[in-house]
């Protein structure tokens, strides 16, 4: 447990040399990848999104790839394909960007729901098949997908399939006064975020042989019967709650218990506290909780509903 706590804040601080601030984000970032889930970023343009991957797989050791999505791509360009080669006279396979460890798909909603929907398979069973022919990925395989929240045009929404097998939606707003003027000062010199991670400064923390062990390890922290029944009332009350369409299924029950233990981890706990269930609700719920439209026409936002949902049920002591 101790190992898990001192890789968790050794990659913090790696990650702090690139990212100004946005700790909380990191945190998030951390989370889906020590419980091997995948996360949805969503931010405006310029907030770092791309950076945060690219530091987070270099301070973790793993390869990285990206795809940026596009109305014209097609599945092969994600999975990859087989070419006839000439001078072999055979079929080679030409492996597609999944075939990495960290895969940060950009603006995952500008590609039609056919490509889409070629990283399901991906991401839920962490193999693909090209031509009748199956092909496993690393077991590490993590997506981090970036959506824009303010262009919509020329986008096609997620569907809700696709955006259940996202662990976390994460958020990332604009730095606040003081990190932007830290940011400005550091563009004047050599040290801007782009350079320091170019020039090799963030340091590799284990590799991704070490992750799976560390996965491993967190299964020793402990969740309370009473917490366990907690989760499952919050959930389950996202199902029966008036202002809500579509509530969070049994895999926002397994998020919710995952990311709260991975929290405990990253606080130096070796148990879970009903504050980091609470502390982790909105990131796994927000984006599987559908609103009726009524309620969403006066104003009404998920967050206020998971804030009402976590005040209805008791707090276990």
């Amino acid at each position: 447990m101790a190992f898990l706590t001192d890789v968790l804040t050794r990659a913090r601080q790696e990650v702090a040399k690139v990212i100004i601030g946005h700790q909380e984000v990191v945190d998030k970032a951390l989370i889906a990848i020590f419980t091997g889930q995948h996360a949805l970023l969503e931010g405006v343009p310029g907030v770092a999104k791309t950076l945060l991957v690219r530091t987070l797989a270099c301070v973790l050791g793993c390869e990285f790839s990206r795809i940026q999505f596009t109305p014209d791509l097609m599945p092969s360009d994600i999975i990859g394909t087989n070419v006839f080669n000439l001078k072999a006279n055979e079929f080679v396979l030409v492996k597609g960007p999944v075939f990495t460890t960290f895969l940060l798909a950009d603006e995952i909603n500008r590609a039609p729901a056919k490509t889409q929907s070629a990283l399901l398979q991906a991401m839920q069973e962490r193999r693909v098949t090209i031509d009748r022919e199956t092909h496993l990925l690393s077991p590490n395989f993590t997506v981090f997908a970036t959506q824009n929240p303010i262009e919509f045009e020329g986008t096609y929404p997620l569907p809700e399939a696709q955006k259940d097998r996202f662990m976390l939606k994460i958020s990332m707003a604009c730095p606040d006064q003081a990190e932007e003027l830290e940011l400005a000062k550091r563009m004047l010199k050599d040290s801007s975020p782009e350079e320091t991670l170019a020039r090799g400064e963030v340091k590799a923390v284990i590799n991704s042989d070490d992750l799976q062990q560390l996965r491993r390890i967190s299964e020793y922290i402990l969740v309370r019967d009473e917490l366990l029944q907690y989760i499952v009332e919050i959930i389950r009350k996202t199902r029966i709650e008036d202002s809500v369409l579509v509530g969070a299924g049994p895999r926002g029950t397994q998020a919710l218990l995952l990311s709260a233990r991975m929290l405990a981890a990253i606080s130096g706990r070796d148990y879970v506290t009903p504050d980091d269930v609470k502390t982790m609700a909105l990131p796994v719920l927000e984006h599987r909780i559908i609103l009726r439209p009524e309620y969403e026409i006066e104003g009404l936002a998920v967050a206020e509903v998971v804030e009402r949902i976590l005040q209805k049920v008791n707090v276990p002591r």
